[in-house]
């Protein structure tokens, strides 16, 4: 397909975040939520012992996927993040216990967040990226960290690990390595790179 600057981008994704990153960098994208049953899919590919990077990059292609079916013209980009800990992948918590009992687990430790981008083009693959950011949480307190979920619980709650780095979650940490976006779900430079050098978007 021949490329066109500043084509539009459908974004196969419900997440606010993502949308508004892209939306930041004066890029036309309209969001498309992919209804797939991630944890089904996410505890299958647990079970033939994936790397959890795969995992995400799997998610991420199978959102891309069903939204180019649908829109076979249309450049699609597919998103996943999960939180990589003590040999296991990470859901988002379902409850405010949960959200408590996986902060306990990653409290004082290092833990890895893998955010997978799959872009489509006419129906097919053509650009894949895996982001990684290490982050190490501090020592907070037990009243500390109730009142945190209390506070923040209605946010949290659409996030892996039951925080978000842009909000009070920052608190938690005393070390971040690795690309903010990439902590955000969505490694925005390199997105962009390909996106100029293929002429889809001005520069």
């Amino acid at each position: 397909m021949t490329p066109i600057p500043n084509r539009p981008l459908l974004l196969a994704s419900a997440s606010a975040t993502r949308l508004a990153l892209l939306r930041a960098a004066a890029l036309d994208v309209t969001a498309h939520a992919a209804r797939i049953d991630e944890e089904t899919i996410r505890r299958a590919l647990e079970a033939e012992g994936a790397h959890p990077r795969d995992i995400a990059d799997t998610l991420a292609e199978m959102k891309a996927r069903k939204i180019a079916d649908r829109n076979p013209e249309a450049l699609v980009l597919g998103c996943d993040q999960v939180l990589e800990f003590d040999r296991r992948v990470w859901a988002k918590p379902e409850t405010p216990e949960e959200a408590r009992t996986q902060l306990c687990a990653l409290r004082g430790q290092t833990h890895r967040l893998l955010s997978a981008l799959v872009l489509y083009d006419a129906g097919e693959p053509v650009w894949r990226h895996v982001g990684r950011a290490d982050l190490t949480m501090r020592d907070f307190s037990e009243a500390w960290l109730d009142s945190y979920i209390a506070r923040n619980w209605d946010s949290i709650r659409h996030s892996v690990g039951a925080y978000k780095l842009e909000e009070e979650g920052v608190r938690l940490f005393t070390r971040v390595e690795g690309d903010y976006f990439t902590v955000l779900g969505l490694p925005l430079l390199p997105l962009l790179g390909y996106l100029e050098l293929r002429g889809f978007i001005a520069t």
